[in-house]
């Protein structure tokens, strides 16, 4: 069958689904009638406790006479302030995935030789098995490579001689295999899609042992191999931002109901990939970019507040980039104040940026983060406050490292893949039961009519 033809949506197709949309379609009063939490949220936006967990704690609230007051988000990995662990390791002038990586796996901080050991083990998983590039990823490449990912973790299954062993010591060994090879397969999967797609020159350097996960991203990813220590800094702080954030979000609480039906580690990846590559989970730092690619065409001075402002109006009323009616990069589920991961990453970006000569375009986006809170709060009506969350200014860094598009999602992956497989483990080790959530019936009661008497 043609492609074109394949794809095609006929009028049958259309009529079918008007359908289904009508036949599935729920009054909103009834999600009230019946107190259903919708997205497993209360009325207020907080989530429904389901799960307990060691591994990550986000705090944006405290008890104060009673009463829940906002305050400055903060995120613990195990324990440990993020912001503490952040200053640990840059003022000692290291990376900080592996070590990151290593407290979230094993809930211990890593003395020095431990640390060393567990980088040789991540580097003795990112072989692959023999023609893995070749057949797997460099044949049919994919536009999207989240895609990609998910085929080569499921695919990896083939090659496993005990794929479906639930173990602890087995899935902890897939996991860091996993861990060890999402960034080659990401990477792979993009210089694939860009040769055959694009006809861009096709390079594929293997990893170096001696290299941090941040810097092999870089020099896996540019044609010369060549990157600054300041941006292998900033790769580096970036994944390690963004490799947990609590057990609630969508795709960390993925691993936790489809591990809970003891499935092997690949599909449970998979699935984990799945929910991350939705657009209302993890694309939005490349909408981020591009709304301020149409905001710097659009806006002719970049410092006159009331013009960037009219335009973020604009944004809300739905009259300009995507008419979606959103300010990517502003709110957040949980945060209201600040997001600590946002605050942080911000102070990396402004060095960058002036390394790059791009201290305008940093300027621009402060400015939108001053601005937009306020904004947002008097054009709509609002439970709580808003601020720039972590993919307001990570598009920003991708941007200004040459990653493309295609792979603002994927590196959310590559950080995440540690904070899944945590939650993995942490299930089994609980061996708590399957995760079976309830859904109310609310149709009627129909009787069967033979075929031939249907109207």
């Amino acid at each position: 069958m043609e492609l074109n033809k394949y794809t095609e949506i006929t009028p049958d197709i259309i009529r079918l689904a008007q359908m289904t949309e009508d036949s599935s379609y729920i009054e909103n009063e009834l999600f009230a009638k019946y107190e259903v939490k919708r997205g497993l949220r209360d009325l207020n936006g907080k989530g429904v406790l389901a799960g307990l967990t060691h591994i990550s704690d986000v705090r944006a609230n405290k008890l104060v006479n009673g009463e829940q007051v906002p305050i400055h988000g903060n995120l613990f990995y195990r324990g440990y302030n993020v912001k503490d662990l952040v200053n640990g390791f840059a003022s000692e002038n290291r990376f900080g995935y592996e070590e990151a990586t290593y407290l979230l796996l094993f809930n211990k901080l890593p003395d020095k030789k431990e640390l060393e050991n567990f980088c040789k083990l991540l580097n003795g998983y990112r072989s692959m098995p023999t023609n893995f590039v070749r057949d797997i990823i460099m044949k049919a490449p994919s536009k999207d490579m989240m895609n990609t990912l998910a085929r080569s973790v499921l695919t990896l299954y083939s090659y496993d001689d005990k794929a479906d062993d639930t173990s602890l010591p087995n899935v902890l060994r897939q996991s860091l295999q996993l861990i060890a090879l999402f960034p080659e397969w990401a990477i792979y999967g993009y210089q694939a899609y860009s040769h055959y797609q694009n006809g861009n020159s096709l390079f594929i350097h293997n990893p170096i042992d001696s290299l941090s996960t941040a810097e092999n991203i870089l020099h896996m990813l540019r044609p010369d191999s060549k990157y600054t220590k300041l941006e292998a800094q900033l790769l580096d702080l970036a994944l390690v931002l963004h490799m947990e954030h609590g057990g609630g979000n969508n795709s960390t609480f993925t691993p936790h109901v489809v591990t809970s039906t003891l499935t092997a580690t690949y599909s449970t990846s998979a699935a984990a990939i799945g929910s991350l590559k939705g657009r209302r989970h993890g694309g939005a730092n490349s909408k981020v970019v591009q709304m301020f690619d149409d905001m710097k065409k659009t806006v002719k001075d970049w410092k006159d507040e009331d013009e960037v402002s009219d335009y973020l109006k604009k944004l809300l009323h739905k009259e300009a980039f995507d008419n979606a009616g959103l300010i990517y990069g502003v709110g957040h589920a949980i945060y209201s104040k600040s997001d600590p991961r946002a605050v942080i990453l911000k102070t990396y970006v402004e060095k960058l940026s002036a390394e790059k000569g791009l201290t305008n375009e940093f300027e621009l986006y402060s400015l939108v983060e001053r601005l937009a809170p306020e904004i947002i709060a008097n054009e709509r009506k609002m439970y709580k406050g808003v601020s720039v969350n972590v993919d307001f200014y990570s598009g920003f860094v991708y941007n200004m490292l040459g990653i493309p598009y295609e792979l603002f999602t994927p590196m959310f992956a590559i950080a995440r893949i540690a904070g899944w497989s945590a939650h993995r483990l942490e299930e089994l080790a609980n061996h708590g039961k399957i995760i079976r959530p309830a859904y109310r019936p609310i149709g009627e009661d129909n009787e069967y009519v033979p075929l031939g008497e249907r109207d």
